[in-house]
């Protein structure tokens, strides 16, 4: 029987939103506050009732409502970088809808809700800043714990921090699948590179033997062919019987025009000698997360020097991983053509965000080492919300 497959991250996202659900449920029943309040006293008692029927459960219920709207849209896209403000601001909402729903509706509901946004925590925060996080939304509960009738701030102190054990549970759940998409992320990267450099290796190895097939036909085949001719010549002039010398001659043609097609051939081979990369640049850009790249071609992609090749994968690569990790973009443009005189070029273009003072890191200064070692160059344009537009071009071998 088939296995399901799951993926970890929506499996969390849904997971929040049925506690999310289960946490709705007093909205619309009222015999849960005898329940919920237990030893609680009448005063308690007169609250909770009271806010089931005026301007405290309204409250309650547009509470509700922000953080399921909030926690929907913060989740929508757990591994983007993008909107990065936006999205610390809606974790601020979140906790702040949680600790209200606690105050209007008199319950520890506010906890539960606290272990959903611990649940978001991991892939917003940096781990420090998640853990200060998670300690500051649970020490909040303690003025609400304080604030319900017969409950001092010792009690209220100690209730918070039994909450506060489950809400670690939820947020090393969520650390931990945080990490297994990053390694899975940094799993997919390296595979593609190793596909990319497998198809590059296995061009070289094409090229190879091309190349060691047409040298033994020149070598041996050749010298064997011209060594014939020779002979069927000195043959020729050597037969005096009319008949035979008729014979000698076609042989001797025959053996001219196969050493012609073999010549021919290695010649042929010879020139086919340069390095196919449409399919390493799209093992490259194939199954990127959050990215849809749109590659543009020549109708055949080759270069001539295995080196130039592997300085147009890197450079590829390295397009790719700052158009994912720094540009937070969603569609990246590359096209690939041949500018005279004797130039490869390769124009890159995302939707991120760009930049205004753009500082290059190792990447793009790897680039540039690269590129000059082959007698290319690097040209950048960006802008706040103009996205990231890169052209990189160097010399095919001939023109170096």
């Amino acid at each position: 029987m088939a296995r399901l497959a799951f993926n970890h991250v929506s499996l969390l996202r849904y997971a929040g939103l049925f506690t999310y659900a289960c946490v709705g449920v007093p909205l619309v029943s009222r015999d849960w506050m005898q329940a919920d309040l237990g030893e609680a006293t009448q005063v308690h008692l007169t609250r909770a009732l009271h806010a089931q029927s005026h301007e405290d459960l309204l409250l309650w219920a547009v509470s509700y409502v922000i953080f399921g709207v909030v926690y929907w849209l913060l989740t929508r896209n757990l591994g983007s970088r993008r909107h990065w403000l936006m999205k610390l601001s809606g974790l601020l909402v979140l906790t702040c809808a949680a600790l209200a729903i606690g105050w209007f509706s008199v319950s520890g509901l506010a906890a539960l809700l606290l272990m959903v946004v611990c649940m978001v925590l991991p892939w917003l925060l940096p781990l420090p800043a998640g853990v200060l996080w998670l300690v500051l939304q649970n020490a909040a509960l303690i003025p609400v714990f304080a604030s319900f009738p017969n409950m001092d701030i010792g009690k209220a102190a100690l209730q918070a921090s039994l909450y506060l054990g489950f809400s670690a549970i939820a947020f090393i759940t969520s650390m931990v699948a945080r990490q297994q998409a990053d390694a899975r992320e940094d799993q997919r990267r390296l595979n593609s590179e190793l596909r990319a450099t497998r198809a590059l290796l296995a061009e070289s190895s094409r090229i190879s033997e091309r190349m060691r097939i047409a040298r033994e036909l020149h070598d041996l085949l050749g010298h064997h062919l011209t060594a014939l001719s020779l002979n069927l010549e000195v043959a020729g002039h050597l037969v005096v019987n009319p008949a035979a010398a008729e014979h000698v001659a076609k042989a001797r043609d025959t053996a001219k025009q196969l050493l012609a097609d073999v010549r021919e051939v290695v010649s042929e081979l010879r020139d086919d000698d340069s390095i196919e990369l449409t399919d390493a640049l799209r093992s490259l850009t194939e199954g990127v997360p959050g990215l849809t790249v749109h590659l543009e071609l020549p109708q055949r992609f080759a270069v001539e020097d295995s080196r130039r090749a592997q300085v147009l994968l890197r450079c590829t690569q390295e397009i790719i991983t700052n158009a994912v990790r720094h540009a937070e973009a969603r569609h990246l443009w590359l096209r690939f053509e041949r500018t005279p005189p004797g130039m490869l070029t390769l124009k890159a273009r995302d939707d991120g965000h760009g930049a205004v003072n753009l500082k290059p890191g190792n990447g793009l200064n790897g680039m540039r080492e690269r590129l000059a070692e082959v007698g290319g160059r690097l040209s950048i344009s960006t802008g706040r919300d103009l996205g990231f537009a890169l052209e990189a071009s160097f010399p095919v071998e001939g023109a170096a």
